[in-house]
């Protein structure tokens, strides 16, 4: 079938993702996160790995290679980084398998086949035509990480920030920033967003704005210290869970209020 992950990627990835999270607590949560059906199979981390992947492949009702994606989401998106060098060669060793079997994977936890685009639609696709429902998904699924990986729910909120401000300023012929990073972005997107007409009110709106930007500069910052997009160093910063709920719950705010805006000031497309 189309949908089924190939058995020479399946051991691939499990021998990855086994050598990467090491830890039965955190594969199972990976797993059940992601769709996977059934309970803990058991067996070492690869071994478990292997399993439930083979038993998304055996499971009609379950879109194999749709699972397969999420499951590797948390550890293809990362970015390259010096200091995890194992996550670099573990994403090749992915890509490479991959690729043997005419597939690729693409942001988000998409796996199509080579040279085609995704049927599904990505993060930049539901902020374009205003798909609320999806962005929620998206900020659930980073909620969900907070109390397992806190360092993942940040990586999450700043991406989200940053494919929002990126697809304002397309949908808008604004100039791209030289950095594509949070804040430049948010500082070409703020200043189209309009303000009330009411000059007193207006001055507020100024105030909760300047704060908008502290939220990015700090959501951001977050991201670079601790979040797992840039590699977490041997000992890296520690956060608690309520810490990654302010950041990512104040990134869902400044998301919704610019698609509100866009709602009000924009047409569809």
């Amino acid at each position: 079938m189309a949908n089924k992950i190939p058995l020479s990627v399946i051991g691939v990835v499990s021998s990855v993702l086994a050598e990467y999270f090491y830890s039965h607590s955190k594969l199972n949560s990976l797993f059940l996160e992601s769709g996977a059906p059934g309970a803990d199979p058991g067996g070492n981390c690869e071994a478990k790995c292997q399993r439930w992947l083979m038993r998304c492949n055996d499971e009609p009702t379950v879109d194999a290679l749709a699972v397969f994606g999420r499951v590797i989401q948390r550890f293809m998106d990362q970015e390259p980084s010096d200091q995890l060098q194992a996550v670099s060669d573990g994403q090749k060793r992915i890509r490479d398998s991959l690729a043997i079997n005419q597939l690729s994977y693409q942001l988000n936890g998409f796996i199509i086949l080579a040279g085609s685009s995704p049927a599904a639609k990505t993060l930049t696709d539901y902020l374009k035509v205003g798909d609320f429902a999806s962005i929620e998904v998206e900020f659930e699924r980073a909620v969900s990480h907070i109390s397992q990986d806190p360092h993942a729910a940040i990586t999450a909120a700043s991406s989200i920030i940053e494919a929002l401000c990126k697809t304002d300023i397309d949908k808008v012929g604004l100039e791209m920033p030289n950095k594509q990073t949070a804040i430049p972005l948010w500082r070409v997107v703020q200043q189209h967003l309009g303000l009330n007409l009411d000059p007193t009110l207006r001055e507020d709106q100024k105030k909760i704005l300047q704060g908008l930007a502290s939220i990015i500069d700090g959501v951001a910052a977050y991201r670079t210290h601790i979040g797992s997009a840039h590699g977490r160093g041997l000992r890296p910063p520690e956060i608690v869970a309520s810490e990654a709920r302010l950041a990512v719950n104040a990134a869902h705010t400044l998301v919704i209020f610019i698609m509100e805006k866009w709602q009000g000031v924009m047409p569809h497309t």
